[in-house]
């Protein structure tokens, strides 16, 4: 496509020793790295948002982060933007046989724990048929909730699973019970700590027998907070009045109401 050489042009001109720009000159992937995980964290924002226009702006943000990196590979010699898109392009091959292919794939599902074999299967040739666990490679930076449901994906690929979503709510009252005996009496706040990390984690492995995204889950249940929060900051406001000057019960009463209000 023109607008994708025309995009490479640019940044090639913009990291130019002699008369590119000073900033982006001076960069390096370390440095960029912080900049591609907001630019994604952006994407997903409008997407929560359902705006249709700044998600076209913000997946071009994106696409630029990873033509940024590619034009650094290719100035050290070791990929280039083409590389990238004929490497993912062999990968989509790969791991979709079922569509490309003459393999029987019935549901996402199923699909999503192929695709995870995959990954295991080209590890092991990447080490020369060295085992790999099939948790190896789960990224540690990840934000934890997203890491522990491709964790909890990867385990589930070799029958490491709760069979239904019940037996997972069943588990999730457990945690609850552990977590309320250990706040009992003189709680121990590592004790604590490490109940409530079970709990979260449990929390996690429902979100995925139901097929939601936990991050996603999270990052809305934020959203909704954020907004009713603001509702009753507004309407103190209007009263003149400040979260001292009112009392718990109204307080509750106005967190009611900013619920209606939402949701009209």
């Amino acid at each position: 496509m023109e607008s994708i050489n025309r995009l490479l042009e640019i940044m090639k001109t913009l990291r130019d020793p002699e008369h590119g720009c000073p900033w982006d000159k001076e960069q390096g992937f370390s440095s960029i790295a912080p900049y591609t995980i907001e630019e994604a964290y952006e994407v997903a924002d409008a997407i929560e948002r359902n705006d249709m226009g700044d998600l076209c702006a913000e997946l071009g943000d994106l696409l630029f982060q990873v033509v940024y990196h590619a034009q650094i590979a290719e100035e050290k010699g070791s990929f280039n933007f083409e590389d990238i898109v004929d490497g993912i392009i062999i990968k989509l091959l790969q791991r979709h046989p079922h569509v490309f292919g003459d393999k029987q794939i019935d549901n996402a599902k199923a699909q999503s724990r192929a695709w995870e074999r995959f990954k295991v299967q080209e590890k092991e040739i990447k080490f020369n048929g060295k085992y790999i666990s099939v948790i190896d490679g789960v990224i540690l930076n990840m934000p934890s909730l997203s890491r522990a449901q491709k964790i909890q994906s990867r385990a589930a690929t070799v029958g490491f699973d709760w069979k239904d979503t019940q037996s997972v709510l069943e588990k999730v009252n457990e945690e609850i019970t552990e977590l309320r005996r250990e706040l009992s009496d003189r709680p121990d706040k590592t004790r604590v700590m490490e109940e409530l990390g079970d709990l979260l984690f449990t929390c996690v492995n429902l979100a995925r027998h139901m097929d939601i995204d936990a991050e996603a889950a999270l990052r809305s249940a934020n959203y909704k907070f954020e907004t009713r929060f603001r509702y009753i900051e507004d309407m103190l406001s209007e009263q003149n009045k400040r979260f001292e000057d009112v009392s718990l019960e109204e307080l509750d009463k106005l967190w009611e109401d900013a619920k209606i209000q939402k949701t009209h």
